[in-house]
């Protein structure tokens, strides 16, 4: 049977909490989906990341049960990652994975202290200025990943991938499908996860948000995660996708009469930034036919 991560993070361990040596394994995000093997005691059941071989143990109260009898797309698991070696930020290697890199953080949950404090060490570990994962090539650049790779710290999450229709097909019947880059799955780019916000966003916890200055006050105030996608107005040029950050001591949101009209961000893409503002003013709301943006959403997550 299926079930479903029903908590922010959910720790997949070599054995149950309650043994003196157990280790955590993975940190599986919210919604992901695992097999359930075997009820091994009341509290700590085996179960198996599904399109991985990944198997141990997890808390039974931070999973919930997948009702198959009707499957809808919003209830197909989400194609499921180990966090790869290769990916790196020194490379470009497998960036459809999440990185296995002890040095950089997860988003402390504890309190709006060390959320806020966590994320400014994740900023600063991604180092997205410098870091060669993100700088763009010749071919693209690398918006969707940077974000990908921040909100997987994080502990909240955004597509990287999605299934081909084929594997849909397979997924609906049931049957478990191998993840085999561009044949199974393909890239999710920015345009996309500007459909999948409005189409699934709420679903895994997002809420929309009327204005760039609402949602840096939710972000400073509770340590979220804030996002700006924008939609190409030419649909097979790239659109744009951002983090809102809370902001700190040294980087600040730029305000106009007390309002914020541009909120502190960090992105990939054309050029990097650790952190800016007022340095790319309102770029979501670039018209201009070649460059801009049919429209812009804003989200936000605890």
């Amino acid at each position: 049977m299926k079930y479903r991560v029903t908590s922010p993070s959910l720790n997949l361990r070599d054995l149950p909490a309650t043994q003196n040596n157990s280790k955590i394994l993975i940190q599986i995000p919210f919604r992901h989906t695992v097999k359930l093997i075997e009820k091994t005691t009341p509290d700590w059941w085996k179960v198996k990341l599904l399109n991985t071989e990944k198997e141990g143990f997890v808390f039974y109260k931070d999973i919930e049960a997948v009702v198959e009898t009707n499957v809808k797309s919003i209830d197909i698991e989400i194609p499921n990652f180990e966090l790869s070696a290769k990916a790196s930020l020194n490379n470009k290697e497998e960036t459809y994975k999440p990185i296995d890199d002890t040095s950089i953080p997860f988003r402390d949950l504890t309190s709006t202290e060390s959320k806020l404090i966590s994320i400014g060490n994740i900023i600063k570990a991604l180092d997205v200025s410098n870091s060669f994962r993100y700088q763009k090539d010749a071919s693209d650049t690398y918006c969707n990943i940077y974000t990908f790779d921040y909100c997987f710290f994080a502990k909240v999450y955004i597509p990287r991938l999605r299934w081909t229709d084929k594997a849909i097909a397979q997924l609906e019947k049931g049957n478990e499908v191998a993840l085999v880059f561009d044949d199974t799955v393909k890239p999710f780019y920015s345009n996309y996860i500007y459909d999948w916000f409005i189409q699934s966003g709420n679903e895994f916890g997002w809420v929309r948000i009327e204005d760039v200055d609402e949602l840096q006050k939710k972000v400073n105030a509770n340590g979220g995660v804030g996002i700006i996608c924008a939609k190409r107005l030419i649909l097979n040029k790239s659109g744009h996708i951002v983090v809102v950050v809370p902001e700190t001591d040294t980087y600040k949101a730029y305000r106009k009469d007390g309002k914020v009209i541009y909120p502190l961000q960090s992105q990939a893409g054309a050029d990097n930034y650790n952190y800016f503002s007022e340095i790319r003013k309102d770029w979501w709301n670039n018209k201009e036919q070649e460059k801009g943006y049919a429209s812009a959403i804003f989200y936000y997550h605890d």
